[in-house]
């Protein structure tokens, strides 16, 4: 392309960071710019996971980054969401991974794991020594965790899982899986278990063929009688707030990583719109339409990051409620994947080639709508936040 991001910042939200923010901001940025960018296209179209780059996002304290203590670089959760998206300014799946280690599997063992539990995990998940990956999808229950089918059985001084998870990122690479499950004879009894990936009776398979997050890893997970000590259940966990919670933080990270992506395709299209020539010899840029198209990005790229830094400082302050996260993470992918369907439109033919970040984005970004609560789930949730009428 033959440009390098510079960033986007047409309100002047820098000013609004602290130094320290805007030096982790700096720091994922060229991390991302100097090791992701250059491997991501190739990435890509062989739907190979960069493992490569998992120990130095752990040197850079990237995993599990806004908690405390165990070897975690201990940000706040603004500094975590300015991680996020840089890291999704280069791939949205890649992005994943990392929210799926820090959200979806430390962050459960920080909140509701035993001492035991934080002291065998945290450290080496913190390093990337570890992986993990969050088991609660089901093939037959997406939207509705609460028709979970995967089953806990109590035998003696262990539990017996058994139960089919599907669309589980990083399930193949993954040393521990936090498994949801529903114990049987416990009233209200879905909880959260630690499974070691290579105890018998548990398989993962990797998902092929998909046209998303091809740069990601996603799996299968089977469980037939996986027996694990009664220690491995994480003691904090009861029903089905537990993992609604973890999925809380994951959505968190989306909604700024959403304003990564959408920054790579606006800025591909205004450096692309400068330089194309059409009719009369001018660049497409002086032409209405396009510019109309470049002030809508534009503009709700800015709206989004004002309401990803407002919620982020809210998450700081103790006073975030999970409506102010759907709206962020509703919001900000709609306003993503609109904006990579019009910078695809201004690039025209190139827009579909790998030469160009847009149609990747694109697709990938078709999943970050459908997951961790599709859009039209986050409407429910705010219907029911506004109108205090549950509609689902």
């Amino acid at each position: 392309m033959g440009f390098k991001f510079q960033g986007f910042d047409f309100l002047h939200l820098d000013k609004s960071f602290s130094e320290d923010e805007l030096l982790v901001r700096r720091t994922a940025r060229e991390f991302v710019e100097d090791n992701l960018i250059p491997i991501i296209e190739e990435c890509f179209r062989t739907e190979r996971f960069p493992r490569e780059l998992v120990p130095a996002m752990g040197e850079l304290g990237f995993f599990g980054a806004n908690l405390e203590g165990y070897g975690c670089a201990g940000m706040s959760n603004v500094e975590y969401g300015l991680v996020m998206q840089e890291l999704e300014r280069g791939d949205s799946g890649f992005r994943s991974f990392v929210s799926v280690q820090s959200a979806l599997v430390m962050y459960p063992i920080y909140t509701f794991g035993s001492d035991e539990q934080k002291n065998a995990w945290l450290p080496a998940l913190a390093t990337g020594e570890k992986l993990g990956c969050f088991g609660l999808t089901e093939p037959g229950f997406g939207s509705n965790p609460g028709g979970m089918t995967t089953t806990a059985r109590k035998a003696g001084n262990e539990y017996i899982l058994t139960g089919e998870k599907m669309w589980i990122t990083s399930g193949n690479i993954a040393d521990v899986a936090v498994i949801w499950a529903r114990v049987e004879n416990e009233e209200g009894g879905v909880r959260g278990f630690l499974v070691e990936t290579d105890r018998p009776g548990f398989n993962a398979h990797e998902v092929h063929g998909k046209w998303s997050l091809r740069a990601s890893v996603t799996s299968g997970l089977s469980l037939q009688d996986v027996h694990v000590p009664a220690a491995n259940l994480l003691p904090g966990t009861g029903g089905l707030k537990s993992p609604l919670m973890c999925l809380n933080q994951a959505r968190y990270g989306i909604s700024w990583g959403a304003i990564g992506a959408a920054m790579a395709c606006y800025d591909t299209a205004l450096h692309y719109a400068k330089v194309r020539k059409q009719f009369h010899g001018e660049p497409i840029a002086s032409h209405q339409l396009i510019q109309e198209k470049l002030v809508w990005m534009a503009s709700e790229i800015s709206k989004a990051q004002l309401l990803s830094l407002h919620v982020g400082r809210m998450k700081d302050a103790g006073t975030v409620g999970h409506e102010h996260i759907s709206m962020a993470k509703r919001n900000n992918v709609w306003m993503a994947l609109e904006s990579a369907r019009m910078s695809r439109d201004i690039l025209g033919a190139n827009g579909i080639t790998e030469d160009y970040p847009i149609m990747r984005h694109m697709m990938n970004l078709e999943s970050v709508k459908t997951y961790e609560g599709t859009h039209d789930i986050h409407a429910l949730i705010l219907g029911q936040h506004l109108t205090g009428i549950a509609a689902y």
